[in-house]
């Protein structure tokens, strides 16, 4: 087993409680817990609801230097109507842009279920002053952002810094006000298994409404077995707390048979009132329009070409 490392204050009882086997996750066993479910399959009757759920639980993201307005308002439009031939085909979650591309977002989905998010606190690095971190929340939040994806000081993290990376978060979340707050470990970056359950108990305990593994901008990023950790992580603090957090995967997630193997293991980690779009999102780019062929051939039994729908 290893380590527990020292705590900061202000953690909850039972998670101090839990906390001393943070340490202690058996690889074999949770690559090969992640394994078996991914062989799971689902009735091809209920393919169609697995397929729509996924849309439902969707962010829509672009995060790239090139970003436009009119790119953004295009993935907005794209976000309300996934496939516009389609009527019965659901919205996505959300739209996750750039701070500064929050104002176009916000007016385009006005008045929709579409929510609309925005990383902070010096995506994808996180090396910025806490001052400056903050700031760039409030800002987002003025901005009419519905949720705030930040990313954690992975350098001060793995320096065994946990009482920084825990205030931080904490200073964030006040920051959000109404506003949900997922944190990004950025697991590709974490090393260990170990770590990752270590970064999600404290980002749970500083009052993560969501953890999520990744920026999307590393190779490695979500993974089923790195998912199973953190899902097993949610459960434990539901289990002892009653609290619900959210999980989000993000980057590598392409096809819509990665996709439900990611839904089957939420549903038998965390049960079915895990499979909405409050308490599971799914980083998407490429994904929906490979769920979108796959509702086509279930419904019509033939392949839509890809180019078929817009590639936004």
């Amino acid at each position: 087993m290893a380590q527990a490392p020292a705590l900061p204050s202000g953690f909850e009882l039972p998670l101090k409680q839990r906390l001393p086997r943070i340490g202690s996750i058996d690889q074999v066993a949770v690559e090969g817990r992640a394994g078996e479910l991914a062989k799971r399959s689902i009735k091809r009757e209920s393919k169609v609801w697995a397929l729509e759920l996924a849309i439902r639980c969707c962010d829509l993201t672009t995060l790239e230097g090139q970003d436009t307005p009119g790119k953004v308002a295009a993935l907005c439009s794209k976000a309300l109507r996934p496939d516009p031939s389609d009527p019965a085909v659901p919205s996505v979650a959300a739209v996750c842009v750039y701070p500064n591309l929050v104002p176009v977002a916000v007016e385009q989905l006005a008045r929709t279920s579409v929510k609309v998010a925005s990383v902070a606190t010096a995506f994808p690095s996180g090396q910025s002053p806490i001052d400056v971190k903050v700031r760039e929340v409030e800002e987002v939040v003025e901005m009419g952002a519905d949720e705030v994806d930040m990313v954690i000081d992975r350098g001060a993290f793995l320096s065994g810094r946990y009482a920084q990376v825990y205030d931080e978060i904490c200073r964030v979340k006040e920051a959000c006000r109404d506003a949900h707050l997922k944190v990004i470990l950025e697991v590709a970056e974490l090393g260990t298994y170990d770590n990752v359950r270590r970064a999600s108990l404290l980002a749970m305990a500083a009052g993560a409404d969501f953890i999520k593994t990744s920026t999307g901008k590393l190779t490695g990023a979500a993974t089923l077995p790195v998912h199973l950790v953190m899902l097993e992580a949610i459960r434990d603090v539901y289990e002892e707390t009653g609290r619900r957090v959210g999980m989000k995967p993000a980057g590598g997630i392409r096809t819509s048979k990665n996709a439900i193997q990611y839904l089957v293991q939420v549903h038998e980690t965390l049960g079915p009132d895990w499979l909405t779009p409050e308490l599971y999102r799914i980083g998407a780019s490429s994904l929906v329009n490979d769920i979108l062929m796959q509702i086509r051939k279930e419904k019509t039994g033939a392949y839509q070409s890809k180019d078929y729908f817009t590639n936004d």
